[in-house]
Formats: C-alpha cells, sequence, structure tokens
C-alpha cells in the first residue's frame, strides 16, 4: 500500500509512516499486509540508499551497497516495534548502517581480522591521510602516526600491518616445496555448520528457562512451532500486537542477558 507523498518529516527521504507501522502490526500474515510492508519499505529506500553512498569510496560497487542497504531496510521494518514509541528513523538508521559494515567485514576482507586490529587500522589510515595532507611529499613515521591517532606505537604498528591484510595468499597456491600440486586448501578441514546453533543455544537456554510460563510457550509456538502471531493470539485469547510486543521484550532481553554475560 503506497504512503502519501504529501506526509513528510523535515528530510525529504523520511516518510511519515508511523500510521502504516500501527497498521502493520495490527494486520494478520497475508497479502494485505505485505502490501503495507512493501509500501512501507518502498517510501524509505530513498534514506537507505543515501546510507549506502556514504560507503561508496570503500572499494565495492554502488549497486551491492545498495542491495546491502535494502536488504538492512527491509530487517529494520521487519523488526521495529511501534509500540515502543520511538521514530522508525533513529531505529533504520542504525540497522542499515549495521548491515553494510557487517557486508564489508564479512566479503570485503580475503582474512579474518579480529575488530579491534579492523578498528587500529582505520584509525591509522585516516591519522595517515591527515598528516600527509599536512606534510605533502613526505610519509609519516610510526610515532608520527601513533600521537595523531592517539595509539601507542605499538598499536599503530598493529594498524598497519592491517592495512595490507585486503589481500592473501590463494588457497589454491601450491605450498613451497611441494613436488605433488599439495595447495593450501588441502591442508584445511571443514567447518561444522551446526556449531554456531550449539554455542547459541546453549548461551540461552538458561535465559529462556528464567521467563514466565506464559512467555516461554509464546516463544516455543513462535520459533518451534512456527505458528504465526495472529495464530498465537488466538489459542491465548490476547492480541497479535500483544503477541508481538511480548516476543520482541523477551528476545531483547534475553539477547541483553547473554551480551552482559562474558561467560555466555
Amino acid at each position: 500500500m503506497p504512503i502519501p507523498a504529501g506526509a513528510k518529516h523535515p528530510h525529504d527521504d523520511a516518510p511519515d509512516t508511523a500510521d502504516a507501522f500501527r497498521r502493520l502490526a495490527a494486520l494478520a500474515d497475508g497479502p494485505e499486509r505485505d502490501a503495507v510492508r512493501d509500501g512501507i519499505v518502498e517510501a524509505w529506500l530513498p534514506m537507505a540508499e543515501r546510507l549506502a553512498g556514504r560507503f561508496r569510496s570503500r572499494g565495492e560497487s554502488h549497486e551491492d551497497l545498495r542491495q546491502v542497504a535494502a536488504l538492512g531496510l527491509v530487517k529494520a521494518v521487519d523488526r521495529y516495534d511501534p509500540a515502543r514509541g520511538s521514530a522508525f528513523e533513529s531505529y533504520a538508521v542504525p540497522t542499515i548502517t549495521g548491515e553494510i559494515k557487517r557486508h564489508f567485514r564479512d566479503h570485503m576482507w580475503t582474512m579474518h581480522v579480529p575488530r579491534r586490529v579492523q578498528e587500529l587500522r582505520n584509525r591509522v589510515r585516516l591519522a595517515g591521510q591527515e598528516l600527509s595532507r599536512s606534510t605533502p611529499g613526505g610519509s609519516p613515521t610510526v610515532a608520527e602516526i601513533a600521537e595523531r591517532a592517539d595509539l601507542s606505537e605499538e598499536e599503530a604498528r598493529i594498524g598497519m600491518e592491517a592495512l595490507e591484510s585486503f589481500t592473501a595468499l590463494s588457497l589454491d597456491a601450491e605450498l613451497p616445496g611441494s613436488e605433488d600440486g599439495y595447495s593450501l586448501a588441502d591442508g584445511l578441514g571443514g567447518p561444522d555448520p551446526a556449531l554456531d546453533t550449539v554455542v547459541d543455544r546453549e548461551a540461552v537456554k538458561k535465559r529462556l528457562a528464567a521467563l514466565p510460563e506464559r512467555e516461554r510457550a509464546i516463544l516455543y509456538m513462535r520459533f518451534f512451532d512456527d505458528m504465526t502471531q495472529s495464530r498465537i493470539a488466538e489459542r491465548l485469547g490476547i492480541s497479535q500486537m500483544h503477541v508481538s510486543r511480548l516476543i520482541s521484550r523477551c528476545c531483547d532481553r534475553v539477547r541483553e542477558e547473554v551480551l552482559r554475560d562474558p561467560a555466555a
């Protein structure tokens, strides 16, 4: 369902979709709900594309960035709860930006680099660019970069080494001294696709057990029995919006408790 073109916030690409979101939360799954959802996504696409444009100079095609931003927008629309009272834009911007940054982290680095090292690399890169502009023709020293980036010299060295870590030796490369074509890939094992699921389940198990019985039942019906929110609402005799609010609140609570516990 299209959003009225005249309903605008101060930014031209920030349409007023508050009523549409409230309607979306009240609708059961079906064509009408899908149409309202599609209308909201379409109305906010200009903002998503603007956010994608901020990352154009980082080695990824603009079209790919637009697709990633659109995916982040869809996730934001699906996860946003108007009952919390915050504006959608304040929720969508970090969600879309986070999706783009995850894309760079997961797809643009050819080897795994810890988040801390990536942050050091970015600070060193910016410091180097600033120093190069102020002293053209000369290469800044490690000490100068460390001082400009407010880092120790050891941290600056780590960041400088990470500047070259976007490229790596191909796994198809033959090992030195090998005469039978044995490559790096031949020595790698395969990851267990179920490992992350096991870790996540163990992390949330005791938190789920601590929830009230009704909330546990709702989460079980939604995520294990694959029931829609409208069916859960019918079974429990409550509104779909109430079910949505309970699911969001329980998931947020479990997530916060897992992230707060360093042993999780």
